[in-house]
């Protein structure tokens, strides 16, 4: 699909978010499908872009905390929607746990990671937010994932994805960690080094990428 149609589809998408109208975003979101069979970029250059811009106008105070929690509401919606068509029917042995950082409200991306693991066949533990790092660790504990994911979508709650880090990593010391979200936009230099032995996917495209090559080890 042509780059400015994506676009038009997006900033569609976009304006019906901010009206809250629910009913065209589904019905935008199943077009777009219908034109383009790929839920990735589906999920990537207009979901994900949309709520990119959602967030930088209420980082800006450009829209309210409701009209914000509203979008996301809807974008989520609009997954659980699409989830029949993603699982796969071809399962390896193979899990991920799915979470977010402690204090984080927002859990769409990570949703969006969670469907490209179960695309791939993957079983999935998608926690979303509101997890303490204490009940994590006793999950992951009793499932044996072969990959913890988290997602960070506001920088101010970097501090406490470093003391998840840090406390996972004494029950979990061989856990491969793979971390994304719209923070990382801002989160560069000395504070990368700080994550330590970790991988961070800036979008779902790198990620499936990722997800092949483990999966070509097996």
């Amino acid at each position: 699909m042509e780059a400015s149609k994506v676009e038009s589809i997006t900033n569609d998408f976009l304006q019906n978010l901010l009206k809250g109208n629910r009913l065209n975003c589904s019905a935008i979101a199943r077009k777009y499908l219908e034109e383009n069979q790929s839920i990735k970029d589906l999920y990537e250059q207009v979901l994900k872009a949309a709520l990119y811009e959602v967030g930088r106008l209420w980082e800006n105070n450009k829209i309210t905390v409701a009209t914000e929690h509203l979008a996301t509401a809807i974008t989520e919606g609009i997954l659980n929607e699409l989830f029949e068509q993603i699982i796969s029917g071809e399962k390896i042995n193979k899990k991920v746990v799915v979470a977010c950082v402690e204090n984080e409200h927002h859990q769409v991306g990570v949703k969006m990671v969670a469907d490209v693991f179960e695309m791939k066949g993957w079983e999935s533990f998608f926690l979303g937010t509101g997890i303490p790092t204490s009940e994590l660790i006793k999950f992951i504990r009793e499932t044996g994932p072969d990959i913890l994911a988290v997602s960070l979508s506001v920088y101010l709650n970097f501090a406490n994805l470093l003391k998840m880090l840090e406390i996972i990593r004494v029950h979990f010391p061989e856990l491969k960690i793979i971390l994304g979200g719209q923070a990382f936009v801002h989160v560069t230099g000395e504070a990368l080094e700080r994550l330590g032995n970790v991988i961070i996917f800036t979008d779902l495209y790198l990620l499936e990428k990722y997800i092949d090559v483990l999966d070509s080890n097996l």
